[in-house]
């Protein structure tokens, strides 16, 4: 009776761990989106599709023949298995705003030295 146990068992709560390979995908992915400054848009699509994250990555592997024409093939199987954990969604989101956060940061220290750069040279 081991199985029975395990037939109905879910992710635990919260962000999933992804791998190494799939970090770095995820990383890769979320660069992106704050580079293009995305990051509102991306946070509002993903909340409204995490409760279907499964079926997305479920569509992922139906379309992995024609997406990989274009995409490498092993790092598409990698984000698509990825996506079928059940934290995956939640761990995206949390990437964006972190990497958008430090966009922000370092925006703002970069005003700060060039306002204190204008003002020295308002001073000569």
């Amino acid at each position: 009776m081991k199985w029975w146990k395990k037939a109905f068992a879910v992710d635990p709560e919260g962000p999933s761990e992804p791998t190494d390979q799939q970090r770095e995908l995820v990383d890769r992915l979320c660069q992106e989106v704050v580079r293009r400054r995305m990051t509102s848009p991306a946070l509002m699509a993903l909340e409204m599709f995490q409760p279907m994250n499964y079926l997305g990555s479920q569509a992922m592997h139906f379309f992995a023949p024609i997406a990989t024409t274009i995409f490498d093939a092993n790092d598409y199987n990698q984000f698509a298995t990825f996506l079928e954990r059940r934290g995956s969604v939640e761990y995206i989101s949390r990437k964006i705003e972190e990497l958008e956060e430090k966009a922000e940061n370092s925006e703002g220290d970069e005003t700060k030295k060039e306002e204190s750069t204008d003002s020295v040279d308002e001073k000569d």
